[in-house]
Order: structure tokens, then C-alpha cells, then sequence
């Protein structure tokens, strides 16, 4: 991933709090009929190591547990709040004129092994922790415990479970840093304005790399 230095995140809670916010991950892996990628919802194992695991299940038809990457190792993608930015937001239209849209987005990359667990307690367990991760903050939370057991039990024989340990990872928070602050400033208020499902949280993203001190620099 291209990532110039000033829209680089390497804090590693600020990169577990967007996996642990957008848990719906893009597996990327290399097989038998070339590059291919799945979209799973991934559980990012509580505790600070210097190893962060991913655990996850897949469907036992799915070849991706059947056949492991040749190189050991896939590529995991979190992707986080994203939005249009229209130049007409910034305070420096009026100004100069030399503005030009853009997009703004947070990611983050995860790589490391993939590791097959095909074991019924684990998955159940796994399940159990992504479904209470999930379901935090409901006035009524469901568990899996909630359903039968032997219904529970049968749809967890047509799963694998996959574990993937992250050799590395990294960040990138394009909001808006390439700007400066009285246009940050701008975009925080008509973000505020908009009616799109990310407007939002943009918004609180642009306003924590101000917070955060980062200088302005070229884009």
C-alpha cells in the first residue's frame, strides 16, 4: 500500500480500535486459481502482545482453509470510515480557487499465516467472542447460548475455524492532513451537514488528526 509518512498510523490501538469498529475484513490470498479474496468477519484477540491475532471461521466448502497460501502468509484488509471531500468545503476556495476534490478513508493492512483450526470448541468459542463483541451496547444482547444447542451445533460442523497471528501491519488515515487547518476546519463543519452513513465519523477522524498535531504537508 502506498502510504506517504504523514498519513501513516502505526499506533496499534488506534489500529485495533478501527478492526475491533470495522471488523468485516477483505482476506486476500493466492491459491490454486490465482489471487483471491474473501470478505469475513474477523475477531482481534483482546491483549497486548507483540503478535495480535485474528480468528475468524469459514464455510467448510470454501477452498481458502483447503489450499494455504504457497507463501505461508495472506493479506487481510480492515476498511474503515470513507467519504467524499469537495473542494467546495474548503475555506481556501474562496481564496486561491486552487482546490481540487478528494477522498478521505482510514485502513488498515494485516499480514501473517494462515493457520486451519478444525475444531468444533474453538469455533464455538470464536463465535461466542466475535457475537459479544458485536452485540455490546444492545438493551438485549443475544448469545449463541440463546439457540439450541444441537442447532448451534450442526451449523458449527459446516464451518472451519482460521487463525491468522500478524507478522506486520500498518495504518493509513487520509483525513485531510494535507491541509491546512482552517480547511480542516471547513470540512469538519460541512461533514457535519451531510446525511451519508460515514459523515459522521469522518468528521471525528478529521478532528483527531488536528488533535493528534500532525502538520500540514503535502498531499
Amino acid at each position: 500500500m502506498y502510504c506517504p509518512d504523514p498519513f501513516a498510523e502505526t499506533r496499534p490501538e488506534i489500529l485495533r480500535a478501527l478492526i475491533q469498529r470495522y471488523p468485516l475484513a477483505t482476506l486476500v490470498s493466492i491459491g490454486a486459481n490465482g489471487l483471491e479474496a474473501n470478505h469475513i468477519p474477523l475477531y482481534l484477540a483482546p491483549g497486548g502482545g507483540p503478535q495480535p491475532v485474528l480468528q475468524g471461521h469459514v464455510a467448510r466448502a470454501n477452498p481458502l482453509w483447503r489450499e494455504p497460501p504457497p507463501d505461508g502468509e495472506v493479506l487481510v484488509i480492515f476498511q474503515g470510515p470513507q467519504h467524499y471531500i469537495s473542494p467546495s468545503w474548503y475555506a481556501t476556495k474562496a481564496e486561491t480557487g486552487k482546490v481540487v476534490p478528494t477522498w478521505n478513508y482510514a485502513v488498515v493492512h494485516a499480514y501473517g499465516p494462515l493457520h486451519v483450526k478444525d475444531d468444533p470448541a474453538w469455533v464455538r468459542q470464536q463465535m461466542v467472542a466475535l457475537t459479544a463483541q458485536q452485540e455490546n451496547g444492545f438493551t438485549l444482547p443475544w448469545q449463541v447460548d440463546d439457540a439450541p444447542r444441537d442447532f448451534t451445533e450442526r451449523l458449527i460442523q459446516q464451518v472451519v475455524g482460521i487463525e491468522i497471528p500478524i507478522s506486520r501491519w500498518m495504518g493509513k488515515w487520509k483525513v485531510s492532513q494535507n491541509q491546512p487547518v482552517g480547511n480542516r476546519d471547513t470540512v469538519v463543519a460541512h461533514l457535519g451537514q451531510q446525511k451519508q452513513p460515514d459523515s459522521g465519523v469522518m468528521a471525528e477522524y478529521v478532528l483527531a488528526s488536528l488533535k493528534d498535531g500532525k502538520k500540514d504537508h503535502p498531499g
